[in-house]
């Protein structure tokens, strides 16, 4: 068979056919590749070996690299001649995309976790290739602020697809749905062997007006504000700080609800039993008033440790409330009255203090009240609804 007939009997290769083409020499913005059985050699321009910016064509393809690419242009020499000559122009690009979308599409549905290396990072996020250029926002990174995303260049990542739209060549991708998916995982399995009663070592996580989150290694604690120390505690910044580390007590768990309730005070001595030596009867303290209530006022005169001034005992004169006389966080001098440390009940004094026409009450013998002082949450629930009710 003669050459011409050759010719003539190959087949056509028209716009749109998507061809078998090896690489025969590489240039800086263009390469050129041959094509099986066709007439002429076909080129490749830089813009469109890749769906990301390429700086030079060796940077993607190399001599002897073998692909699928689209035929966009067939140009052929005005030129009449027996010798026509003439190239193709071609897209790898486009062929990779084809193939992109549908996997990706497929991808989506499934949720799948893809892996990708993180080839630039721009303004506002990072440019991953995944057949097609896929953009994950900077809220899309991690699951905490970061201040510069310049080492994540050239890393290779976990992603999940959130938002694709094929004919806007839009493709975004989020690295925090992994992490988070992640952190829910170990969450469940950590949470399973925290049990009630137990203490365990945690770092203080973030700290909020109400409370404490600490991290037990994998899913964070709430330690309320109320459970951080025995005393009073007006701010958690006063006693607690991020990245500390501290002894907590499980005080409850629910699996279902991926919480946990700790407390730091429980893992402390109980205050109480050190009464009897620094706080017995007959000893003068002075003390901040924490509470005003009808019947008196509740006064912390040590670390963790209240007692009661009855109304009675705040001022010589008759008071209708303990308002007219003292305000909370007022520090007075009280005189213990009496101890009962098995029911954690102290009563104190201020007006045994105070001279009463030129001398000063002494009183030797006090009972506690069984209901007017008894500190019972019945009382202080009650002074609580009193005053919710009020509002």
């Amino acid at each position: 068979m003669s050459e011409e007939m050759n010719v003539n009997e190959l087949p056509e290769v028209q716009e749109g056919t998507i061809v078998k083409v090896t690489v025969e020499s590489v240039e800086d913005n263009r390469v050129i590749v041959s094509i099986p059985n066709a007439k002429y050699d076909g080129i490749i321009p830089i813009s469109e070996l890749s769906s990301l910016h390429v700086e030079k064509a060796s940077d993607v393809v190399s001599i002897g690299d073998e692909f699928e690419a689209m035929v966009t242009k067939v140009e052929e020499s005005s030129v009449e001649s027996e010798e026509k000559t003439g190239n193709y122009v071609l897209s790898k690009r486009k062929v990779d995309a084809t193939i992109a979308w549908k996997k990706l599409e497929q991808q989506f549905e499934d949720g799948e976790v893809i892996e990708a290396e993180v080839k630039d990072v721009v303004k506002g996020g990072l440019v991953v290739d995944l057949g097609v250029r896929g953009f994950v926002p900077a809220s899309l990174v991690e699951d905490h602020f970061v201040e510069s995303f310049e080492d994540y260049k050239g890393k290779t990542i976990s992603f999940k697809i959130v938002e694709m739209d094929q004919e806007k060549n839009r493709l975004i991708l989020s690295h925090r749905a992994v992490v988070q998916d992640q952190k829910e995982q170990q969450k469940g399995e950590v949470i399973q062997t925290i049990k009630v009663g137990s203490v365990m070592e945690g770092t203080v996580q973030r700290l909020a007006a109400f409370g404490a989150f600490v991290d037990l290694g994998g899913i964070d604690g709430l330690v309320h504000i109320s459970q951080v120390a025995y005393e009073h505690v007006e701010k958690i910044e006063d006693v607690l700080k991020e990245g500390q580390k501290v002894n907590v007590k499980v005080l409850a768990v629910d699996p279902d609800e991926g919480r946990v309730s700790l407390s730091i005070k429980e893992t402390l001595g109980d205050p109480w039993s050190v009464v009897h030596e620094k706080a017995p009867k007959g000893t003068v303290l002075t003390g901040t008033v924490r509470r005003l209530v009808t019947f008196g006022a509740f006064v912390e005169i040590l670390p963790g440790i209240e007692g009661l001034v009855h109304i009675s005992q705040i001022a010589h004169k008759h008071i209708n409330t303990p308002h007219e006389v003292l305000q909370e966080g007022q520090e007075v001098e009280v005189k213990v009255l009496e101890v009962n440390e098995s029911d954690k009940r102290i009563a104190l004094s201020i007006k045994a203090l105070i001279a009463d026409e030129g001398a000063p009450e002494e009183v030797t013998d006090y009972e506690l009240p069984e209901q007017e002082t008894g500190f019972s949450f019945g009382d202080i629930l009650g002074e609580k609804l009193k005053d919710f009710n009020k509002e």
